[in-house]
């Protein structure tokens, strides 16, 4: 049989390579063409170098693996099945891309264990092992002692030219070799082919030189498709630079084996078909039905099991020995993997009355912060260059730089797509890590991809948005977020705060630690807006609330969010003199209140009361569910303009003489 004269690495490496072309061709769906070429690549580091236990995924030591170049999924399903992960078995790669598989058609963390980060949008994967690394780096110089390396990992990547095409890989590359990231290797899987062909109608520069400029070491393989003792020498030799991060261009063919396909964009992102993939069993003397693996292939693979629980067996030696040695550190430490929060933390945040000075919810925020930091070691995180105008500082810290990884205030600089997916990264090293990620409210429009995928992947990133509203003033439209927090407001799995007053902050503060798998985006005031009568910490998790109200059953309903509140309170007080009976909503996440019982929120809006006015400086997109047809929104559907703050509000239409005369309007 042909196959007898094959090596045994090269059965391991085709395995790879047909289980994944069965894979997409049964499902008709798919991109065999990376998992192919990348084979080899993939074959070395996980066979000779990276740490893992294929029977406890969450080992915390392990090294991660992320598959930045996610359309290549078969790569990594055939890798966790072959290495002896229980996620994927034999029928799970039969299933790929099928209803209720954990073989998803991109990889998600949520869905596959042994899938460290969801990837698929390019530069999103390369961006998230940027927050791992940084996650190892600021646990190793905060928990590691002289005589115990009890954090001490690495992040492997496989990206592709797709990846690299993408700003966000640029942005968080910048990151990394700026902080000096050493256990950061990726392997840039280099094989000039992209959906719409050669790489060379779009992409020339030379990807080798922007490393080299972003500060990273960079090594090239010429021969990925063949020369494994290459590709182990890269790996060995970036393993050996531990003051900056590497970049392997491991050059290969994308479609390796295929005599027709290969090295064209037709074996991107389609099916073989049945006659190429025959020439293709041929061309690679593989003699073996479809989803078959070689007995000895897969005992070579399987050999991690045994590597994996002797790995996992050592590290929980020099565990036993650091609790013995450090008791207060090691319950620390495994208090923040268990995820569980200190107990009390929350007695830390500060609540308010009305004598309490007016001052902006962006500062309420810094005050929570602060008030956070000293009882909850875990929050780390920072502004995309905006860390005096977002207040996002952590007094107690300092800065995270190269040589102090220990410290908890992150710099991102102007890179606010890069931030967020970084801050996934964090969250999603499983360490109890809870990141937070600051800017202005508009430039979420810059972050919305990582945004979008922080709820996806089920994380609790905090993103700490300030300069809410039109009431920015003078930046003027680019700045003001007329329409942000309609959209953000879309994103399934995520809550959006927008609070009234310091207890509101206090309160989504709260609510946004306490969820550890949920994203929660706090909308943050520039201008100082009172602290009021009726709110508190608590009622926050409700969503909404009664502020304010009358005996009786009201003649009208005033809805509104952050700065608008303060604004409803004093008309309200103006539409009671004469006479009406008024009820103040306060809403500071709508989503929390859509999830209360039917009962209590007929206790909040009942249903008999039609006449309902809402008040918020952003679009009246999702109002009208809350208002209904007889109601009405006080609300910016246009973008704004350069002015004062105040002025802007008045020109808008946000003052106590147009909030009484709609809402007499619509109690008429």
């Amino acid at each position: 049989m042909v196959v007898a004269a094959q090596s045994l690495d090269e059965l391991c490496i085709n395995s790879i390579r047909f289980l994944a072309i069965d894979a997409v061709e049964k499902a008709k769906s798919g991109h065999p063409g990376l998992p192919m070429g990348a084979a080899p690549m993939a074959y070395v580091l996980w066979d000779r170098f990276l740490r893992f236990n294929p029977k406890n995924p969450a080992w915390f030591n392990r090294d991660r693996f992320v598959l930045s170049a996610g359309h290549g999924c078969m790569l990594q399903y055939a890798l966790l099945h072959l290495s002896g992960y229980d996620s994927v078995s034999i029928e799970d790669i039969k299933n790929f891309r099928q209803w209720g598989s954990p073989t998803p058609g991109h990889p998600e963390n949520f869905e596959t264990p042994g899938v460290e980060v969801t990837t698929g949008p390019l530069g999103q994967g390369i961006a998230n092992a940027v927050g791992l690394a940084l996650a190892e780096a600021h646990l190793a110089a905060r928990f590691n002692k002289p005589d115990a390396k009890l954090v001490d990992h690495y992040t492997y990547v496989i990206l592709g030219d797709g990846c690299n095409m993408e700003g966000i890989s640029g942005e968080a590359a910048s990151l990394a070799g700026h902080w000096g990231l050493g256990k950061l290797i990726a392997l840039y899987d280099d094989n000039h082919i992209s959906i719409d062909g050669s790489t060379d109608v779009a992409f020339t520069e030379d990807v080798s030189k922007r490393f080299e400029a972003y500060g990273w070491h960079v090594l090239h393989v010429e021969n990925g498709n063949t020369d494994l003792a290459a590709i182990e020498k890269a790996i060995a030799d970036a393993k050996a630079v531990t003051d900056k991060p590497t970049l392997i261009k491991v050059t290969t063919t994308i479609g390796y084996g295929s005599p027709n396909k290969a090295n064209t964009a037709g074996v991107h992102g389609a099916a073989l078909g049945d006659a190429e993939i025959k020439l293709t069993r041929e061309n690679l003397g593989w003699d073996y039905e479809p989803f078959v693996v070689p007995e000895d292939a897969l005992a070579h693979w399987r050999k991690a099991i045994e590597r994996g629980a002797a790995l996992e067996s050592s590290w929980n030696e020099t565990l036993a020995q650091y609790k013995a040695n450090y008791p207060a550190e090691a319950a620390e430490f495994e208090r923040m993997l268990s995820g569980q929060l200190p107990t009390g933390w929350a007695d830390a945040l500060p609540s308010y009355t009305p004598a309490d000075k007016a001052v902006a919810t962006r500062k309420h925020s810094e005050i929570c912060l602060n008030a956070l930091a000293p009882v909850l070691p875990e929050l780390i995180g920072g502004s995309a260059d905006l860390t005096h105008s977002n207040l996002t500082e952590l007094h107690v810290s300092g800065d995270f730089q190269k040589g102090a990884y220990e410290n908890r205030n992150v710099h991102f600089g102007v890179r606010e797509h890069a931030m967020a997916a970084i801050a996934n990264g964090i969250a999603l090293h499983n360490s109890g890590l809870i990141p937070y990620a600051a800017t202005f409210l508009v430039f979420a429009d810059y972050m919305r991809g990582a945004m979008r995928l922080s709820a996806l992947s089920e994380v609790g990133v905090i993103y700490v948005l300030t300069h809410d509203s039109i009431g920015l003033g003078e930046d003027g439209p680019t700045h003001q977020p007329v329409e942000t927090i309609a959209s953000l407001r879309i994103i399934p799995n995520m809550l959006v705060f927008r609070p009234a007053d310091g207890n509101e902050a206090s309160g989504a503060y709260k609510v946004a630690v306490e969820n550890r798998k949920r994203p929660s985006v706090l909308a943050m005031s520039r201008q100082n807006l009172p602290n009021l009568e009726g709110s508190s910490i608590d009622i926050v998790a409700k969503g909404a609330y009664v502020l304010s109200d009358d005996e009786g059953t009201p003649d009208l309903i005033l809805l509104a969010t952050g700065s608008e509140v303060s604004l409803c309170v004093e008309a309200a007080k103006q539409l009671r003199a004469e006479g009406k009976k008024v009820r103040i909503v306060s809403m500071p996440c709508w989503e929390l209140f859509d999830e209360q019982s039917a009962e209590y929120k007929e206790s909040v809006l009942p249903k008999a009361v039609t006449a309902r006015l809402a008040v918020e400086a952003g679009s009246s997109f999702g109002w009208h569910r809350y208002v209904g047809d007889a109601g009405a929104t006080i609300s910016t559907d246009t973008f704004g303009a350069s002015a004062p703050g105040n002025v802007m509000f008045e020109k808008f239409g946000f003052t106590v003489d147009n909030v009484v005369a709609k809402a007499k309007a619509v109690i008429g």
